[in-house]
Formats: C-alpha cells, structure tokens, sequence
C-alpha cells in the first residue's frame, strides 16, 4: 500500500535517487544506532548526516534529567557516524503531540493557552541545561525546533522561548510550515524570519496549505487530523512564498543546510514521489 513505512535503507536510495544530499537520523533506531554501520550507509549513498530531533516534556523538571541522557546519547551518534568537517546539529524540542489541549487546538492556540512563567522558566532551564550538556559531551551544538501541538507553537511564544534562552545555548530551527500553521498562515512566514533572524541556525522548508487550516479551525480538527487532511502539503503547493523565504536566507547570508520536511501518512501518496516533487520544484527555484 503506498505510503506504508519503509525501512531505512530502502529511504537513503530513495533520498539519493530523487536528488537530496542529507539526511537527519528520524526515530531512534529507525536507522542503526551503530556508529560504523549508520556512517557506512550514508558514505556509500554520497549523504550527509545532518541532526536529530529529539522531543523532551521540557515542562516538567522531573523529566529533564533524562532528556539529557537522550539528548546526549543521540548527539553522540551523529557525531561519531557524521563529517567532523561539517559537524551535524541536535533539534530539541517540547514533547509535541502528548498534551491533549495543545493536540486540540493546534494552528488556534491563544495566550490563556500558554505556559505561566513559572512553567516557562522551568522549560527555559531544561532547553539550557540538555544543550550545554549536549556541546560539553559532544562539542555538537543545539537548535530548537518550534512545533505545533507543543507549548512552542506560535510567534508570541516562540518570542517567549527566545527572550528566556541564551543564544549561545541554543539556536532556532525556523520550520516553515510549522510556523505559518502555528502564526495563522502562510503569509507569516517572511514577517517571522526577519522577527527571528538573529537566532535562526538552521531551516526546515514545509510548506502550509492555508485553506486546509482554515477548515481544521471551522471544523475543529485535531492536529493529527489536519496533517491527515494535507495542511502540510508538498512544496509550492500551500501559501509558503519559497521564493521569498530563499531570498532571505541569502540576505542574511545563511550558510547552513536546508531540510525538506514532507509529512506522508499511511494512504496519503508515495514518499519517493512526493519527495521527488519537492525536489523538482527547489529546482525551479534554482536550489
């Protein structure tokens, strides 16, 4: 059935095939979780190893000290299956999609929603706390991944998140999907990159279908049922001005790798030939 799960390596031929140079780890031990055999499956496919997201229930204190030992056992891998030349990333993020109200209400969150700032000086602390721990262990450095149907979903606070964290902690991974999602629309994205330039350091390209979210908030669609109904639609297919968004990234003279985020559920299409889309409509762009 198309749209099934594939095993790892039938994804690295389709990701070298359909013309992308990287990878990020996905799931732990979806791909092997030996150093040697991860570095091998890459090198023989010419990809590069790029991060890994790794989510943590950042809100509860009890819970940070564990976060750090997955954090850190993960930025172990990437730096020991990965280029030391061009060193991968660790993406941390809140543990999106385990609390019901944030599930709900993805893409219409509002302020009485949010974190008190007592709860955001604790997630605050345990964002510094696994990243130091990551650099100190593995000299690898942390972003942190805005999420919708997190606590970090929208442009307020994603600000929050910002103003109580140290940039030299912990960067942004500016999603672009996940943003417009989180900001109400697609034509937020540009108005959000230039908001949080200074602490973007790495990008994900996904794109919004603004018609879609809208019908989720109409209709009262939970998070997982608007990815069902393609809020996250394939490239140049949603409100994401990816023309716009490159520009940007040139002004500010962003150096870093991009990643294609494409969400392909069970019956929604087959992952190689949207991943192929994708990358022909970058292509148009001249990327």
């Amino acid at each position: 059935m198309a749209g099934e799960p594939v095993g790892y390596r039938q994804m690295l031929d389709e990701l070298r095939e359909t013309g992308y140079e990287g990878t990020e780890l996905g799931d732990w031990g979806y791909m092997p979780t030996d150093p040697d055999v991860l570095r091998d499956a890459l090198t023989q496919r010419s990809l590069s190893l790029r991060g890994a997201f790794v989510p943590v229930a950042l809100c509860n204190a009890s819970l940070h000290t564990a976060g750090v030992a997955q954090a850190v056992r993960t930025a172990k891998l990437l730096r020991e299956a990965g280029d030391a030349a061009d060193p991968a990333v660790l993406v941390l993020a809140d543990a999106n999609g385990t609390v019901p109200a944030r599930i709900m209400n993805a893409g219409r969150i509002t302020p009485a929603m949010g974190l008190t700032d007592d709860e955001w000086a604790v997630l605050a602390q345990g964002v510094t706390t696994i990243a130091r721990a990551v650099r100190s262990e593995t000299g690898l450095r942390t972003v942190f991944h805005h999420h919708c149907a997190g606590f970090v979903e929208t442009p307020a606070e994603i600000a929050a998140f910002l103003a109580r964290t140290d940039a030299d902690d912990i960067g942004l991974l500016f999603d672009t999907g996940h943003y417009a999602f989180g900001a109400g629309s697609g034509h937020a994205v540009l108005e959000g990159m230039a908001r949080f330039v200074d602490r973007i350091r790495y990008v994900h390209l996904k794109d919004c279908h603004d018609g879609v979210a809208s019908q989720a908030q109409s209709v009262g669609w939970n998070y997982f049922d608007a990815i069902g109904h393609g809020v996250f639609c394939e490239l140049g297919k949603g409100n994401v001005d990816f023309a716009a968004v490159l520009e940007i990234l040139h002004a500010m003279d962003y150096r870093g790798w991009v990643v294609v985020e494409q969400d392909v559920l069970p019956g929604m299409g087959s992952p190689r030939e949207s991943a192929a889309r994708n990358r022909a409509y970058l292509r148009s762009l001249g990327i």
